[in-house]
């Protein structure tokens, strides 16, 4: 092999083992599956889906590094290269930044060679070359030579007879005198001087691209002198272009407008106490808590049903968000948030509707920080997006909560990229969201917001218009690089969002435990699940100090209200809740008390007597006077009368009272009628006719068919058991350390086997690389015993019983019954291969394994 290498698969072959793994981790699709030498890594390298996913993944000055080459001279120097970042006058901080980015490219395999004749993988180079479908955001045009290509030797003539140069032998000569012409700092300025000022007005118009431009039948005189003199080419019948020298020149060297060598700062920085961002945050997350409990109360017995096409109906999620007293778009959120934590879900029955899963009782049983936990590694890796919700898809349908087509790949690492942003500033230090936006923007300029600020289009100039398409890749054809929204931007400014309502940052800084649950995976890029939940339970260890105590009393008043002055044991608040009705939330929760609140717990079975002494047992202050009559008065007429079914009837002891109940005129929808002095029979159902009397101000109670009184109980409804979604990936899962040394190994025993130089057979002349070798029964049979006897290695071609063909170097250890074992060098263990699926063998011409 030469010091140079020809090939990327050359410079390959010379990188170090850590070379090659730091690649693969770069570029995780590279492995699937893994190559079977160095050639077939190359080769998948370069194809065009592994080259687009990787010039995503650049930071904008690597894409603007990448973009200066795609318009540079093949092979292109380093001094050539930094000059076009710099331009003319120097810049210290793009030269200062320059070889990390070239480093980046190079680690990445999207250019090889030494520095002297950088090269840009010749597929990256078709995607951000300029053409006039594909405008380059350089805003740089076509090379002289490309511009004027199919141009007639006599218009060549004349355009450098125009231009003050000597008349040549041929179109190539006059091409390369124009583009000499172009280059020379000192002619061109000479040559521009005598420009009218017009003229060098349409030269500023396109200066920064568009590099296209109309042009009308007969052009303006100023028009027609830069045409004459090649400083604007044609191209197409009403249109011209401004060559990529002449650009060069007024650019005074730049490829880009503006080079963005370092990241935008995170500024202005605002200073606040760290335990104040801690205690503020501590209360968001009590309140998310609180949120989604009281989601999960509102579908306790059942939530809304599921729309044939998955998901959540507009009106039902309004009342969601009324129940929850919060907008449509926070009620997505926090369905989202507890679909996430696997606490939702739908039952799937054949009458679906969404409901709380089995999961969300043994939640409810946790400790308050535990229940945050769980909800905050729902969330960090939670690929579903409730921003989206509302929008429309590419078939202009709404985006419904709970329902398909929510999630979005990129969103995890969005979201712990911006606050890992975060996490960079001092304690308790927080930035505009503008500033964390702005820095995401220059790390992923492909995946969201504009992908170079290289180009800058200005207004259109007199007789010339504008060029088609635009400088960014949204007018690139299909097949190359994808069109860059503001995705990215809007992931970061719902994941800032989130983190505040969820409490993972307070007062828009990033509090302590929000650290904690960034500290996920040391060892991977991508953290699992569980690495994700393990993380989340050592952050909720640091907000547990943070979180109120839940009381065990409320104060009673004498308006029929109960004031809990803090959060209250879980058994005493599902106690107070079926009790009572919340009238108002916020640092204390006030309840009260009604004569349908009062009904609904002796519905429960409880007694006058045990609501009298719950009451004492868990009030600081005396049972109101008030209090204690409504609940007598409601218990001394609750079950008086009996509901069964019938359709339904019912049954009273007090004839007076089903008298007076027949003469109501209310009592005209259910369609009653006596059967005896005791008993009214109704055509309508034992639930609509509780309803109904109650809504009359009655306080019936339900019996069963022997007589006895039904007990309702606060039974919930509950899913089958249910998982919580499974992220969507965004591409290839990062290879764990173990997979890449692995696949190196392979790698290189591959490269051996397909490198190794061979003996020839007698028989047979040495086969061609990269082609398996073909020898008879007989003599890949003698070949192996004779290596048994050397000790020595071989080469074979061996096709699996899955009909892939491979090539392998190794050693034969014992021949018999139709059977080799051998130490395998590409896989790097003792294997045994039938004898008839190798296809040929051939020594080694020495023996390098």
């Amino acid at each position: 092999m030469t010091s140079t290498p020809r090939t990327l698969a050359e410079e390959l072959r010379t990188r170090t083992d850590s070379g090659l793994v730091g690649l693969l981790r770069a570029r995780p699709d590279l492995l699937n599956p893994v190559p079977g030498d160095v050639t077939q890594l190359a080769t998948r390298a370069g194809t065009r889906a592994s080259v687009i996913r990787a010039v995503e993944r650049l930071d904008r000055f690597a894409l603007q590094t990448a973009e200066a080459l795609a318009v540079a001279p093949d092979p292109c120097p380093f001094d050539t290269l930094g000059a076009l970042m710099t331009g003319d006058a120097g810049d210290a901080a793009i030269s200062a930044e320059l070889p990390r980015a070239v480093a980046a490219l190079r680690a990445q395999a999207l250019i090889w060679g030494p520095d002297d004749r950088l090269r840009l993988v010749r597929t990256a180079r078709e995607l951000l070359t300029p053409s006039v479908t594909h405008p380059s955001p350089t805003g740089l045009g076509p090379t002289v030579a490309e511009a004027t290509s199919g141009m007639s030797p006599g218009r060549l003539q004349d355009i450098i007879a125009a231009a003050g140069l000597p008349a040549t032998h041929d179109p190539v000569t006059a091409v390369a005198a124009l583009s000499a012409l172009f280059g020379d700092r000192g002619r061109m300025t000479a040559l521009l001087d005598t420009a009218p000022a017009e003229s060098v007005a349409v030269l500023d118009k396109l200066l920064w691209g568009p590099p296209y431009g109309g042009v009308t039948d007969r052009p303006a005189p100023h028009l027609q002198w830069l045409l004459d003199r090649g400083l604007l080419i044609p191209a197409g019948a009403r249109n011209v272009v401004l060559p990529r020298e002449v650009a060069l020149h007024l650019r005074a060297g730049r490829a880009h407008h503006t080079p963005e060598p370092v990241p935008p700062a995170l500024a202005p920085v605002k200073e606040r106490d760290p335990q104040l961002v801690d205690n503020a945050a501590a209360g968001q997350a009590f309140t998310a808590l609180a949120t989604v409990e009281e989601l999960l109360k509102e579908w306790d017995l059942g939530g809304p049903a599921v729309l044939r096409a998955g998901g959540l109906s507009v009106r039902d999620l309004k009342r969601t968000a009324t129940a929850l007293d919060t907008t449509e778009q926070l009620a997505a959120f926090w369905l989202e948030l507890a679909y996430a934590a696997g606490l939702v879900a739908s039952d799937g029955e054949a009458d679906e509707r969404y409901a709380a899963t089995p999961a969300a009782e043994d939640w409810l049983q946790l400790p308050d920080h535990a229940r945050w936990a769980a909800l905050a590694a729902g969330w960090l890796s939670a690929t579903r997006t409730p921003g989206v919700v509302g929008t429309a898809d590419a078939k202009g349908r709404a985006l419904a909560a709970l329902g398909p087509h929510l999630d979005r790949s990129p969103a995890p690492e969005v979201r712990r990229r911006a606050l890992a942003l975060l996490a960079d500033l001092p304690p308790g230090a927080s930035v505009p969201a503008t500033a964390v936006l702005a820095r995401l923007r220059w790390e992923r300029p492909l995946r969201g917001g504009s992908p170079s600020a290289g180009a800058v289009p200005g207004p259109a100039a007199p007789g010339a218009g504008q060029a088609t398409g635009g400088p960014s890749y949204a007018a690139s054809p299909a097949g190359t690089l994808p069109p860059a929204d503001d995705l990215r931007s809007r992931l970061a400014q719902w994941a800032l969002t989130e983190a505040e309502l969820l409490g993972v940052t307070g007062r828009g800084a990033l509090a302590t435990h929000g650290r904690a649950l960034l500290d996920s995976a040391p060892a991977s890029d991508v953290p699992t699940s569980a690495e994700t939940a393990t993380a989340a339970t050592r952050a909720a260890a640091l907000l547990a100090p943070h979180l109120p105590e839940p009381l065990d009393h409320v104060l009673l008043q004498a308006d029929l209200t109960a004031v809990a002055p803090g959060p209250l044991l879980r058994p005493l608040a599902e106690a107070l809740g079926v009790l009572a009705d919340v009238e108002s939330k916020g640092g204390a929760t006030v309840y009260r008390f009604t004569p349908a609140s009062v009904r609904r717990a002796l519905d429960t079975g409880r007694s006058a007597a045990e609501l009298q002494e719950f009451l004492t047992t868990h009030s600081r202050t005396p049972v109101p006077q008030p209090l204690a009559y409504l609940i007598d008065d409601v218990a001394r007429k609750h079950g008086q009368l009996r509901i069964g079914a019938a359709s339904a009837y019912v049954r009273c002891d007090d004839d007076a009272l089903l008298s007076e109940i027949l003469a109501d005129r209310r009592a005209a929808a259910l369609r009653l009628r006596r059967l005896a002095p005791t008993v009214l029979a109704a055509q309508t159902s034992p639930d609509q006719l509780l309803d109904g009397l109650r809504a009359m101000g009655y306080a019936p109670a339900a019996e069963s068919a022997e007589g006895d009184v039904l007990i309702a109980r606060a039974d919930s409804y509950r899913t089958p058991p249910r998982t919580a979604p499974a992220p969507v990936p965004d591409g290839p899962p990062s290879p764990d350390p173990g997979l890449l040394e692995a696949a190196v190994r392979a790698i290189r025993a591959g490269d051996l086997a397909a490198t190794a130089e061979r003996k020839p057979l007698h028989a047979a002349p040495a086969p061609s690389s990269g082609a398996l070798p073909r020898t008879t029964s007989a003599e890949t049979l003698a070949t192996m015993q004779a290596a048994v006897l050397t000790n020595s290695a071989v080469w074979i071609g061996y096709v699996n019983a899955d009909g892939a063909a491979s090539q392998r170097v190794i050693a034969p250890v014992r021949v018999e019954g139709g059977f080799v074992t051998a130490y395998d060098h590409t896989s790097d263990e003792v294997r045994t291969y039938p004898l008839h699926r190798i296809t040929g063998v051939a020594e080694l011409a020495d023996d390098s394994a």
